[in-house]
Order: structure tokens, then sequence, then C-alpha cells
């Protein structure tokens, strides 16, 4: 018998029992279109996340202050200390020091009210330097951002977030209104693009003054030098390494430490971060995985059911069959072939349902779902190896019936 033959003859035993093979292809398309699901649903929050890291800037290292330790040896948390300056940020920027490293943004910041005629909003107040706005690869939507000289000249300027504006001018162009902060009058001289929210904040909801005005006209305190963050971008991706490795051997100099594990200061990479952040949404995805997995082992133990179901069924057409000549093997191929058509049915109608509702879900529970058409035809295969993987014991069994036994049984 020829492969048409028996894809013919298997195919017709599919559509001769259609309300049974039905509920068998539904057992593998809710398994397949459940894995599919949420397999896209922990790829698309990986990927928010990756996105935000990524938009904290291209190339990014991180470096923040060490940690205090109080009069009672109570310890503080890393980033309690004033252990980072303004002098520690421009010795990295030095091309001698750190060849590796192509800008470098010292940052400081405080959670003050922002007043604006009979407006006020209490958001996030930075003072950093112009190159503040590559290394965190923002953009200007309005107007301008703070400069060299504004820093030198400790300019009472400021340039807002997205939100920090709308909340304190609604619809009208902030572009050279006066803002107050902790009492110092701010001229607005430029507006950020909006990006959203990151891992940890509202990237939105920021006011950005020149890092000279914001320690000594409105910070203030005895640590006005001190920096909470030094941002460094890498040349490039392949250098970041080789930057991570500058600036810690800088500032290990800098701080006169002589050992790595004294260190008063932490540097976190892009990788790094996003690893940390990424890790728990890993875990998630494997798990819902793991449970839709079940729903599969469930649809092919519905196919081993069904094919049982038809061997017993049809026990006299094998005896026949058997009985005119044909051999176990075109007995046991014409079985897997129906399993394996039961498990294309499903895999092609389980994919076409997880292709739908990846569109469908992120407009109703506005949580991302990222599909590869790769996954999707991965998923394909795997419901046709379900079809024959659990296909193989009733074809076999079918193919073990003596023939004399099958025509005489009832």
């Amino acid at each position: 018998m020829s492969w048409a033959e028996t894809l013919r003859i298997g195919l017709e035993a599919v559509r001769t029992h259609r309300s049974r093979s039905a509920l068998t292809v539904l057992g593998i398309l809710i398994g397949i279109a459940a894995v599919i699901l949420t397999v896209g649903l922990g790829e698309g929050a990986q990927g928010q996340v990756r996105d935000q890291i990524n938009s904290l800037g291209s190339n990014l290292l991180v470096v923040s202050p060490g940690s205090t330790t109080s009069s009672s040896g109570i310890r503080g948390g890393f980033g309690s200390a004033s252990t980072l300056t303004s002098q520690d940020a421009d010795a990295l920027a030095s091309r001698d020091v750190a060849p590796d490293i192509a800008a470098v943004a010292p940052a400081s910041q405080r959670n003050l009210s922002l007043t604006a005629g009979t407006s006020n909003w209490t958001t996030t107040v930075v003072g950093t330097t112009p190159d503040w706005l590559s290394v965190r690869a923002r953009k200007i939507d309005s107007g301008r951002f703070i400069t060299g000289q504004d820093v030198t000249g400790h300019a009472a300027v400021v340039v807002l977030a997205a939100t920090t504006a709308e909340q304190l001018f609604g619809a009208r162009s902030p572009i050279g209104a006066t803002v107050t902060i902790s009492g110092v009058p701010m001229q607005v001289v430029g507006t950020l693009t909006a990006v959203g929210s990151s891992a940890t904040a509202n990237e939105d909801d920021q006011a950005i003054l020149p890092i000279s005005t914001a320690a000594n006209r409105v910070f203030g305190g005895a640590t006005r030098t001190s920096v909470q963050s030094i941002y460094l971008e890498a040349s490039s991706s392949k250098t970041l390494s080789a930057a991570y490795q500058e600036a810690n051997s800088e500032l290990l100099a800098l701080h006169h430490i002589t050992t790595p594990t004294g260190a008063d200061f932490t540097i976190a990479s892009q990788q790094s971060i996003l690893s940390a952040a990424t890790s728990v949404d890993r875990t998630l995805t494997v798990l819902l995985g793991g449970i839709a997995a079940i729903s599969l082992l469930v649809g092919g133990i519905g196919v081993m059911n069904i094919m049982l179901v038809s061997v017993t069924e049809r026990i006299r057409e094998i005896g026949l069959r058997k009985a005119l000549g044909a051999p176990p093997r075109v007995i046991r191929r014409q079985f897997l072939v129906e399993a394996s058509v039961l498990g294309l049915a499903g895999g092609l109608a389980g994919a076409a349902l997880g292709l739908v509702g990846a569109a469908a879900l992120p407009h109703l529970i506005s949580q991302r779902i990222d599909i590869s058409l790769t996954a999707a035809a991965a998923a394909i295969v795997v419901a046709v190896g379900i079809g024959v993987g659990f296909g193989v014991y009733p074809a076999s069994r079918a193919a073990r019936l003596a023939p004399i036994d099958a025509l005489r049984s009832e």
C-alpha cells in the first residue's frame, strides 16, 4: 500500500468519527494554545523589562556609593553613604584614565516640591551635567537642555520631564516660565520627550538642574560635593567590560582602597541589572509553561485513548487486511498516520488560537505578549510529535493482532 493510499484511509477514518476526532483535537488545541500564550506572556514581560533597562541609556554603567555604618553598628544599604564626588566623575571623564568611557554624568537627586503660580507638584529634582542627556538616551521635546555654561555659572535654569511639565502647566508651554524650587526661582528652558516608567521610577516625572545649582542653591548641606550616582557610557557594547574595569581601578585608586572587596562603591552594568530584573519573569515563564505542558500531556493521552478505541472497533478490518497479505508495518503505519493527522489538526488550530489570543489579549489585560512564528511552527511540530508518540502503542497493538483471532472476534 502506497503512502498516498495510507493517508487517504487515515483521513477517511478521522472524518468518519467527526465528534470523537474533534474532542481529541480539542485537547491538543488547548494545550498548544496555552503553551504559546504562557511562553508569549513570559517573553513579553522580559521584553518590557529589557526595554525599560535599555531606556536608561546605551552601554550604561551605573556607579553607586557604598553603605554607611551608624555609631550603634547598624549598617545602611548600598547607596546610603556619601563616598562618590564630582571629582570622581571628572577623573573618570579623562580619556587618559578611561579611554573606553565615552561620557560621564554625575547625578544627585532629592524629592522636592515645585511651584509654578498657583500650581505645585512634588517630583524628583536631579542635579547633573549636560552629558546626562546622551548617557541616559533622552531627547529634548522643546527648548534646550542644560549647558556647560549653566553648570559653571550656577545658572537658575531647569528642564522638566513630560509628566512634571503637564502637572505644573497643563497644556500650556512651560518654556520661559518660572518654577520655584526650595525658594529658588528657576527659569524653564526645556522639556524632555516622554519615555514612560522604568523598573524603579517614573522617568517622565523629573526636573533636571545644573549640578552646581542643585548642590549650592537648592540641596545645600555638608555633603553638597557628593553625588548619588555616576552614569558611565561605554564607547560601544564591545568595550563595556573594559570600561567597567577602568572605572573600578580608577575609583579604587582615588579612594585609596587596596583590595576590591573593600570598595566603598558598586558598579552595575546593564546586563547585571537586566539579569536581576528578568530572573523572576523567567521563573514564572518556566512555571506557567510547565503547567501548560501538562495540558499537552493530557491531550496526548486523549490521542492514545481514541486510537485504542479505534483499534478495538476495527479488529475485523485489521484481521481481514492482514489475511489478504497486509504486513504489520502497513497496519502500524495506517494508525500512526491517523494519530499524526489528529496531532497536526490540533497543532494548527492551537497555533491559530494562540496567535489570535496574542493579538487580542494585550488590549484586555494591558500586558505585552511576544510570539514568534518560529515558536508557533515548533508548537505544530510538537503537536504532531505528540500524535505520533502517543499513537505508537495503539498502532503496535493493531499490528500484532493475529488474523485468525481478529476475524472471529465479535
